[in-house]
């Protein structure tokens, strides 16, 4: 590979294991414990995966439906299919099944990535044959119907990796989202040059580096994950933190005390709302005291002493200890939790979703509208 600036994602993992092979790419906690990926063994394991999909006849232009919480393996897939030039497209297993089922057919979901039992049993009722399944949780997988047909990811890594430059280019469709919607079925799709874009304005404008850590703690089936969390990931070369699982997110971010946060109004509400149910009665002396604390405007003696007392033991109540960036995509944050966050010390800045949603017909599985030119 030529020492030009990268212009694809897989191209700029490939640069990052070059540059910093032994640097902490990615940390994910299972059962307890923080289990850690350098950047070499990142590239080596998406190599692995790219040989197995190269193998089931993955090429440039075809799709990987993924089917998964927020784990290294399907960020990994994602990669291995982008880097043979294909697409990924990624699908929240919390969505209601029926839309989902709706949504993965009309995908054409001929190659499919899910995480376990939960959601290959979502793939056989949506009556999909797929051509190659994998999966990267075996627990619970005994019925023989279910699993047949079906490969398991540690499996998948003993593919001989091919270490030669990735086929794909700028242009090249990185991600498809799809969503149900009463008229039908809906997709956006983003290049690699689009995300790389908007990557690298978020990491100048942010100042971002390679000592950043951020938690994905929410699905990666959503366009500002990919803009505004993968795509710096890979230019900046941070750490990125997965939770053990959805349940044990805020345990594992106060643990963890990242320093780059990305989040919706959603997710900073519920946050807000899990402060509030802990805090003393309103009206009460030590409530009087945390809203005295928290008022953004407070001046000097209420930094002094509202600091220690009050919005450091708060910060470490959210994980919120070491936050540096604080961003968020889409809506914006409600009057009252604005104030919040802001009265803890924590400006949110809200990122641009650039939402273009376009009606599926057929299998357009390009990542293309209808009448638009498709990917070679």
């Amino acid at each position: 590979m030529s020492d030009a600036t990268p212009t694809t994602l897989p191209a700029w993992l490939a640069h990052q294991a070059r540059q910093r092979p032994t640097g902490i790419a990615l940390r994910h906690k299972r059962l307890g414990v923080w289990q850690v990926r350098n950047w070499a063994q990142v590239q080596a394991e998406v190599l692995a995966l790219a040989g197995a999909l190269r193998a089931a006849g993955f090429g440039p232009g075809a799709q990987l439906a993924i089917l998964s919480r927020p784990r290294p393996e399907a960020l990994f897939a994602a990669l291995a299919a982008q880097w043979l030039g294909g697409t990924a497209a990624p699908f929240d297993p919390l969505e209601e099944a029926a839309g989902q089922a709706t949504a993965l057919r009309q995908a054409g979901a001929d190659f499919v990535f899910a995480e376990g039992l939960e959601e290959i049993l979502r793939v056989r009722q949506s009556d999909l044959a797929p051509t190659w399944l994998a999966y990267a949780d075996g627990r619970g997988l005994v019925d023989p119907q279910v699993r047949a047909g079906a490969l398991d990811y540690g499996r998948l890594l003993a593919a001989e990796a091919e270490y030669g430059a990735p086929p794909v280019r700028a242009e090249d469709i990185a991600f498809a989202f799809y969503r149900q919607r009463v008229a039908g079925v809906e997709q956006q799709s983003f290049s690699h040059a689009e995300l790389l874009q908007e990557g690298e304005r978020l990491v100048r404008g942010e100042r971002l580096s390679e000592r950043e850590d951020a938690l994905a703690a929410r699905a990666f089936a959503a366009s500002g994950q990919a803009r505004y969390l993968l795509a710096p990931w890979l230019l900046a070369g941070f750490r990125l933190n997965f939770p053990e699982r959805l349940e044990t997110r805020d345990q594992d971010r106060r643990e963890l005390g990242p320093s780059l946060v990305l989040g919706t109004r959603e997710t900073y509400g519920r946050l807000h709302e899990l402060v509030r149910q802990r805090l003393p009665l309103p009206g009460s002396l030590r409530r009087r005291l945390v809203d005295w604390a928290l008022e953004p405007d407070g001046g000097a003696l209420r930094s002094l002493l509202g600091q220690p007392l009050v919005r450091r033991p708060l910060r470490d109540v959210l994980g919120f200890s070491r936050t540096r960036v604080a961003l968020l995509v889409g809506a914006p944050l409600d009057e009252e939790t604005r104030r919040f966050f802001t009265g803890l010390g924590i400006e949110v800045r809200n990122w641009p979703a650039a939402e273009r949603w376009h009606p599926v017909r057929g299998r357009d599985v390009t990542g293309w509208p209808s009448g638009q030119p498709q990917l070679a």
